[in-house]
């Protein structure tokens, strides 16, 4: 008679401490991780400059690639995001998790440049609470491209050591 009591108080136990474990939120980096072929760690803020060496950057949207956004006082760990589709040189779709709501994930959202130079240094990304583009720009790095990207040009994003020293 014990036993099966102490069994459902068991049960009981666990589907009350269920709802913490199930509450963790989803964060981008390992939303983006799980998502594209860039293994980057590190908060989203340290993408860009972790990726160099190791993947190619630049300013061209590819699909597969990673957004690496910078960090704001709005956003202050930065924020990644994978492109799912390039729509035309200024507007894309985005694959991301933890951007309208903690530990959302959406998939296929607008993300449009409106930098002046069309190079995606800022960008507005859909926001779902408002079912439209988000009032705010976002300042954004570029693109990480994973190993095997699909061939598009890419523009190699120069380091300190790279500029000729004359």
């Amino acid at each position: 008679m014990l036993r099966p009591l102490l069994a459902g108080c068991l049960a009981l136990s666990a589907l009350v401490a269920l709802p913490t474990a199930a509450q963790a939120r989803l964060q981008c980096v390992a939303y983006a991780r799980s998502a594209s072929a860039v293994q980057i760690r590190g908060n989203a803020r340290d993408w860009w400059a972790n990726a160099e060496g190791i993947y190619d950057r630049g300013q061209v949207p590819v699909a597969g690639a990673v957004l690496a956004f910078r960090a704001t006082a709005a956003m202050p760990m930065g924020h990644v995001a994978v492109v799912s589709k390039v729509i035309d040189a200024r507007h894309i779709l985005l694959n991301h998790a933890n951007w309208s709501r903690p530990g959302m994930v959406e998939r296929g959202v607008l993300a449009v440049d409106v930098s002046e130079a069309g190079d995606w240094s800022s960008v507005r990304v859909w926001y779902s609470p408002t079912h439209s583009l988000g009032i705010r720009q976002t300042p954004a790095f570029g693109f990480i491209y994973p190993a095997a990207a699909p061939a598009a040009p890419v523009t190699r994003v120069a380091a300190a050591d790279d500029v000729p020293h004359g």
